[in-house]
């Protein structure tokens, strides 16, 4: 996939609906007049431009003092995307189901999407100048609807990614053979979110190598909390999966206040994505780095 940058959904679909109605869209510009002006933030970290004009019509989870279940209207909701504003972009993006059933503390989805519910069909998500999908879906092993989508895109030809990473507590052997058999861009990703999670990966690890799949074809999202003892011990028992991919995703919601501390993003960069989680547990990283960190903290070089 090309583009770096990930697309933004809802303003492919505003620029959709309003190109459809006989309006010029374009990305916005300071020397530049608008009749309207939207702007779209899905992470809280992402900085606010102070330019833009007091009228701006903003939405998405990225600002914390807009309802979190506001939704684009079904109009526009119902466009389908316009991928001429990110040119780069050589893939599909989308959603074959919403919501969640589970209340998990740190996941805004339940709150924001409601229970889980079928959306759309994968041909109605798919591009023609283009065979991969990437599916953004919060739980898709939770609906029935959403493993017959799935199952439905073997042998279509169409390449896929799950990049909210998928529960493995739902696998079972029927759904190991569906992923197995599907064409993936690159990872099939599952969460470790806790530590009762981890035998449920260890067994979907099995499961799918019953079906021909390695564990160098998973990769797993980690929540690192201020607990970080408790991500470091998810991370040795996953090591264990010879070959499987880790990626650290220190909790940071700050509607409720959360930002994480140095410790969590040391262990996410230095740690899991400098790759020492590979030959060193995390105690023997902090004892290797213990100078290093003393003088860090005390504000010395």
């Amino acid at each position: 996939m090309k583009h770096k940058t990930f697309p933004n959904y809802a303003l492919m679909k505003i620029s959709a609906y309003h190109k459809a109605r006989g309006d010029s869209v374009e990305w916005w510009s300071p020397m530049c007049h608008y009749d309207r002006v939207y702007s779209s933030k899905v992470f809280d970290f992402t900085p606010e431009n102070l330019y833009l004009p007091p009228d701006v019509i903003r939405g998405g989870t990225g600002y914390d003092d807009i309802p979190i279940n506001q939704k684009l209207p079904p109009e526009i909701d119902a466009a389908f995307p316009d991928y001429s504003i990110y040119p780069e972009c050589d893939y599909a993006i989308g959603y074959l189901t919403r919501g969640c059933p589970n209340h998990c503390p740190w996941c805004v989805v339940p709150e924001k999407e409601g229970g889980i519910k079928p959306y759309r069909e994968w041909k109605q998500v798919v591009r023609p100048d283009t065979n991969k999908l990437v599916l953004m879906d919060n739980n898709i092993l939770a609906s029935e609807y959403g493993v017959s989508q799935l199952e439905s895109m073997i042998g279509s030809g169409y390449a896929i990614d799950l990049n909210q990473g998928m529960d493995a507590r739902l696998v079972n052997d029927r759904i190991a053979g569906i992923l197995a058999r599907l064409t993936w861009i690159r990872f099939i990703r599952f969460s470790c979110d806790q530590i009762p999670q981890i035998e449920a990966i260890e067994r979907a690890a099995e499961l799918l190598g019953n079906h021909g799949k390695k564990p160098y074809n998973l990769f797993i999202y980690l929540l690192v909390t201020e607990d970080v003892e408790n991500a470091a011990y998810r991370v040795e028992r996953l090591k264990r999966l010879k070959g499987i991919s880790i990626y650290a995703q220190p909790e940071r919601n700050e509607r409720k206040g959360i930002i994480p501390n140095a410790l969590q993003k040391e262990f996410a960069q230095r740690f899991i994505y400098g790759r020492s989680y590979l030959k060193e547990s995390w105690d023997e990283y902090l004892e290797r780095h213990k100078e290093r960190r003393l003088h860090e903290w005390s504000g010395t070089t």
